[in-house]
């Protein structure tokens, strides 16, 4: 009956997961619910205050009491207050150091960590708790920095076999463990590389690299990290390209066939214009998302020609480019979702729009126009309008999600005239949803 009721609670408490309030409140309920409900706070990244660690050192062991007594730490008394009546004291920063380390290890006896983010400011070592080995054991997402402690990445090696993300943005300072943790991971699917710092040579990092690999972001100012590494990621279904200098080794990829690659995104710059191609050429029938940043050459009339199964497409289509996106259209059917770079030297959004509403495919259910830099929209409101006229009378009719993305947080929401048409279409079920 008891397990009858805490698989009850535990159901109840996973739609709470993001009301930290109400989980708080929770843990003041009875032992039961304090249970349940610290291992679902405690896979998010939450501020303590005074307040909750009171909560949390009456829920210490007896040990962990007196190392804090010892430490003139003032255990609370048992209270029905809530939270924010609880009596608070101003601890030092070793006091707190002591304190958080004390509730880790609480949670190491209670909970098995699915999620860890864990960065170089944080002094608590996990790892050298009684308890560790459970704790880690199921650790499958793991987001931290290089230059956290060798010996807290050799520990984490021994025990975390089982990594399915690893997100690492990488420091001046690369610690020796961290290339022995990646080379134990076995079930390694989603990497990402975030290049904050000049730090040296990535290249051991890159070689332990596991081929099990299905996603890939790598990210940094600039692209000094040779890419021939991700030739070995047969099962590669995810690509993103994230720089804000022109490729030197991309050439290296571009003969290269991924049989399992469905989206391809480069944020900023893009590869040069032939090797894109030849990539594509490749790759570009199996894609089904493609997002395509600065490209000055652009390549959107090999689109329609090489990726003609792409559900989403982000692109900008220049001023001369008009017949390119009807030819687009023509030929990728099963597109679903477009986003449209308007405005300067690209499309202007009417002429953007009276293709869309006239040639896209029938799937095509979302529209984002994306205004570069400082570009606003001119777009008048009998224009808009229109278009949602239009819309309405296409056949089969589909509600449109619109995104309008622009420099300028918000700065249709202060034009009446814009956001009087959008809801009123958003009443009227044409427009399913509206962000701008």
């Amino acid at each position: 009956m008891v397990q009858l009721l805490a698989d009850c609670l535990s159901e109840i408490f996973e739609h709470l997961e993001k009301d930290k309030f109400t989980l708080h409140s929770c843990l003041l309920a009875n032992r039961l619910c304090c249970e349940i409900s610290v291992r679902i706070l405690w896979r998010y990244n939450w501020d303590y205050t005074i307040e909750t660690y009171n909560t949390l050192i009456s829920c210490l062991p007896n040990e962990s009491k007196e190392l804090l007594y010892e430490n003139g730490i003032i255990i609370p008394s048992q209270t029905s207050k809530p939270p924010n009546q609880q009596p608070s004291q101003n601890l030092s920063a070793n006091q707190y150091h002591i304190v958080t380390r004390e509730i880790f290890k609480l949670f190491m006896n209670q909970i098995s960590l699915k999620k860890l983010v864990f960065w170089q400011y944080s002094n608590i070592d996990f790892t050298f708790h009684h308890g560790a080995e459970s704790y880690f054991k199921n650790l499958f997402e793991l987001n931290c920095s290089s230059n956290l402690s060798s010996e807290f990445f050799y520990q984490l090696s021994q025990i975390s076999h089982n990594i399915r993300s690893l997100i690492i943005e990488f420091e001046n300072n690369i610690s020796s463990g961290l290339s022995e943790l990646i080379f134990v991971q076995k079930k390694l699917k989603y990497m990402s590389i975030i290049k904050t710092y000049n730090c040296k040579d990535l290249t051991d990092i890159l070689s332990k690299l596991p081929d099990t690999l299905i996603k890939l972001y790598l990210s940094g100012g600039e692209l000094d990290i040779p890419l021939s590494f991700i030739i070995k990621f047969s099962n590669l279904q995810e690509l993103e390209l994230s720089f804000d200098c022109a490729f030197k080794d991309f050439k290296k990829l571009q003969y290269v066939t991924f049989p399992h690659l469905q989206i391809l995104k480069f944020e900023f710059k893009c590869p040069i214009h032939e090797e894109l191609i030849k990539f594509l050429e490749y790759n570009g029938k199996n894609l089904k998302e493609l997002y395509l940043g600065d490209d000055k050459n652009s390549i959107n009339h090999t689109i329609a020609k090489l990726c003609p199964n792409l559900r989403k497409l982000s692109a900008g289509f220049k001023n001369h480019e008009l017949e390119t996106l009807k030819m687009i259209f023509f030929s990728c059917q099963y597109l679903e979702s477009i986003k449209i770079w308007c405005g300067g030297s690209f499309l202007n959004e009417k002429d953007a729009l009276d293709m869309i509403v006239n040639y896209s495919p029938k799937n095509i259910c979302e529209l984002n126009l994306y205004y570069l830099y400082d570009l606003k929209p001119e777009l008048l409101p009998e224009e808009l309008e229109s278009f949602f006229i239009s819309w309405k009378n296409r056949i089969p009719q589909k509600s449109l999600s619109l995104v309008i993305t622009t420099s300028e947080l918000n700065i249709l929401d202060a034009n009446k005239e814009y956001m009087e048409i959008i809801e009123k279409y958003i009443k009227s079920g044409i427009i399913k949803s509206f962000k701008s």
